[in-house]
């Protein structure tokens, strides 16, 4: 006798059934692997096999048309389009202003930094070009850099006042230190003596004007001639021809040689400062 099957064996083989003819019309579906590199490569190679095919073509369109192509009409218009004047340097700067107007601040700021940096690069290497490097001869390096103080002032002297012997002499001390038989004349001499007779004209060593003509003091009869910041003292002097407020001229007689003051005997002290500072005459000029 046929087994009946219950409601819930029914469902369970309509499932299974179900199951079944699902997983039948299921198809395996094929992958299909995209190798980029190999598609850039073809598409690179047939790009190139079509520049080919034109150039080749274009060469025998010239060959068959050779007679356009080389004809006085065409040299003509080739000739008119190289006569143009095409300012390259221009075409760059405007090229290059866009270019920048295009770039994010802060890749302008990069470059103009990187500008500043090789700027300052080559002028290192101007400068160490200019030295010699460090085992350059000290020679080498420009004058200004080797002037001490003093030799500064010198030559601001030299640069700014032109200058005249005030007598002809014979020198009997120089500027600086020197030795004394008497504690009355100062080891630290600020100026140059020039020995000569009583009574010998003194002239003017630069043109200025008399600041000060006095009497008093270790210079004994004495004159200051002021020209801009320097200044020159003629000292011991016998006697004063110009008086304090006169402008003086280069050359022009101002006294006589003497022994006033602080002196041993007939000369004159011929000092020179700058500033107020003194500085040796013998470097100014000859005397």
């Amino acid at each position: 006798m046929e087994r009946v099957m219950t409601v819930e064996e029914k469902i369970r083989r309509a499932e299974e059934i179900y199951q079944k003819r699902r997983q039948g019309e299921t198809r395996p579906v094929a992958k299909v692997t995209v190798n980029d590199k190999k598609d850039i490569k073809l598409l690179r190679k047939m790009i190139i096999q079509m520049l080919i095919s034109v150039a080749i073509y274009l060469v025998i369109y010239a060959i068959q048309n050779n007679q356009y192509v080389f004809s006085e009409d065409f040299i003509n218009k080739a000739n008119e389009i190289l006569s143009y004047d095409t300012n390259f340097i221009e075409l760059y700067e405007m090229t290059k202003n866009q270019i920048m107007g295009w770039m994010k601040p802060e890749e302008k700021q990069e470059e103009q930094q990187e500008g500043v940096k090789e700027e300052q690069q080559t002028q290192e290497g101007e400068l160490q070009d200019a030295i010699g490097g460090a085992e350059a001869n000290i020679e080498n390096i420009p004058e200004a850099k080797l002037l001490s103080p003093e030799e500064q002032e010198i030559q601001a002297i030299k640069n700014t006042t032109s200058f005249i012997k005030p007598i002809q002499g014979v020198i009997t001390s120089s500027y600086g230190q020197r030795d004394t038989a008497t504690g009355n004349v100062p080891k630290n001499h600020t100026g140059t003596d020039i020995a000569a007779d009583m009574g010998t004209k003194i002239v003017a060593a630069t043109e200025g004007e008399v600041v000060l003509a006095s009497e008093e003091g270790d210079y004994g009869k004495h004159l200051k001639i002021q020209i801009g910041e320097v200044s020159i003292i003629y000292a011991h002097c016998n006697q004063l021809y110009v008086k304090q407020g006169d402008k003086i001229s280069q050359g022009q007689e101002i006294a006589e040689v003497g022994t006033t003051g602080n002196s041993t005997g007939p000369h004159l002290h011929f000092e020179i400062r700058i500033s107020e500072k003194t500085v040796d005459p013998q470097r100014i000029l000859e005397l």
